[in-house]
């Protein structure tokens, strides 16, 4: 079957960002000149998906708007002459139908991606997560999506992390079955330091398949007292063969402070109007230190 729906989770508080994030969602924070949650939306949108789903909680209302049609703001550049900036802005509010889902209570990922059952249905489907970002010539969805094709089974996109980070995201053990390609054996949600040996980080993108909402309904809440979408991803592994894949391209956590200044210069260096002015400045700036 086809993939047709990506979920995007976006109902977190964003409590990284803080105090930033205190009255504007996390992910609405600009990268250049458009949201981080934009740029989610490109790598969707150009992997050939038709419909996305937002998962959102009260004071993420931002995210909604930033993809609708604004008949006021319309009208006004309209008047003004800017035809140019007036298409750009309802090219956005035309990118892909939206749908969203309110996750009520914050309880976890894994309970956010569960929320959806009823718009998702009983087909494949992809989650991004909203603040990470992959910079890559060919879209990283589009690439999980090629290899779904060849093998019909859950994929979890993976990198290779240092031994000493290994705490800070979920952990995949498994065989290699060719470069870049691993069959998933087990799954650990940030392992304490030493109790594993594998370095394949589970970074936010994932081809999951609808077995995953009645094993999401069972799972109980895991590490820090949320229902963790890795406890889930493991029983189903169990179920049926699951895949880890080491996509191609660099990845950016623009939910972490340092992740996002990361971001902005690696998107600056490559804007098409700015970037050769923006190089010019990073070079003065890093001759001063």
């Amino acid at each position: 079957m086809n993939v047709r729906k990506a979920v995007i989770p976006v109902a977190g508080k964003g409590t990284r960002f803080l105090p930033a994030s205190k009255a504007i969602p996390k992910e609405m924070l600009t990268i250049v000149d458009r949201p981080t949650i934009q740029y989610i939306v490109e790598e969707v949108v150009a992997s050939g998906i038709e419909e996305i789903v937002f998962v959102t909680s009260q004071g993420k209302s931002a995210i909604e708007n930033h993809f609708d049609y604004d008949f006021e703001l319309d009208t006004i550049l309209r008047q003004k002459g800017k035809d140019a900036l007036c298409e750009e802005i309802n090219h956005i509010s035309n990118l892909i139908d939206i749908t969203t889902v309110r996750q009520k209570k914050p309880l976890g990922l894994g309970h956010a991606i569960w929320t959806t059952r009823n718009v998702i249905g009983n087909e494949p489907f992809l989650v991004l997560l909203g603040d990470d970002l992959v910079l890559s010539k060919v879209p990283c969805c589009q690439q999980m999506l090629t290899l779904h094709e060849e093998m019909d089974a859950p994929i979890v996109a993976i990198q290779k992390v240092p031994q000493t980070e290994t705490n800070q995201y979920g952990i995949v053990e498994g065989s290699q079955i060719r470069e870049g390609v691993y069959q998933v054996d087990r799954m650990v949600e940030k392992p304490a330091p030493g109790t594993t040996d594998s370095d394949l980080a589970i970074i936010g993108r994932y081809l999951l398949t609808p077995e995953i909402f009645p094993l999401l309904e069972k799972t109980t809440p895991g590490h820090g007292g949320e229902i963790q979408l890795t406890d889930a991803l493991l029983a189903l592994a169990k179920q049926r063969p699951m895949y880890a894949y080491e996509f191609t391209g660099t990845r950016f956590d623009a939910g972490d402070k340092l992740g996002y200044l990361k971001a902005i210069v690696a998107y600056a260096l490559r804007h098409p109007v700015i970037s050769k002015e923006f190089k010019k400045h990073i070079k003065e700036v890093c001759a001063d230190f």
